[in-house]
C-alpha cells in the first residue's frame, strides 16, 4: 500500500487528544495499564506524564506532537505492518513516526513483554 499526500496530511492534522482515548481503551481492554501505555509513549517520544497531559489539553496535532518529541534512537527498530502499511517503507517521516506509535500500542495490547516493546 502506498502513502498518499492526502493520507499524510490527514495524519498531520489529526489531534493526539482525539486518538489517545482509543489507545487507552485498546490497552485496558487487553488487561494492560495506562502506566504501561505512558511508558511506551515516553520511550518513543521522551514525553513525561506532565508533557503528555499538556499536549492533550492543547489539542496538539500529530505534526506538533512529533515536532516537540525527542524520538528514541531505537525507533528505527520498530518494524512490521500496522494499518496496512509496512512501517519501514513509509516515506513520509511524520506518518512513519505516527505508525511507530500505533505499532507500539498494538504490541502492548497484544500482550508483548515490555522489554521487547521497548527494544531492549
Amino acid at each position: 500500500m502506498n502513502d498518499t499526500i492526502l493520507h499524510d496530511e490527514r495524519i498531520a492534522k489529526m489531534t493526539f487528544a482525539s486518538v489517545y482515548p482509543h489507545y487507552v481503551t485498546k490497552v485496558e481492554k487487553k488487561g494492560r495499564t495506562i502506566d504501561e501505555l505512558h511508558t511506551v509513549i515516553q520511550w518513543l517520544t521522551g514525553f513525561d506524564e506532565k508533557a503528555l497531559q499538556k499536549l492533550i489539553e492543547e489539542k496538539a496535532t500529530f505534526e506538533q506532537f512529533f515536532q516537540e518529541a525527542t524520538l528514541n534512537p531505537g525507533a528505527h527498530l520498530i518494524t512490521g505492518v500496522i494499518c496496512g502499511y509496512r512501517i519501514e517503507e513509509i516515506k513520509n517521516p511524520l506518518t512513519q513516526k505516527t505508525r511507530y506509535l500505533d505499532k507500539l500500542v498494538d504490541e502492548l495490547a497484544k500482550g508483548r513483554k515490555m522489554d521487547k516493546i521497548l527494544r531492549t
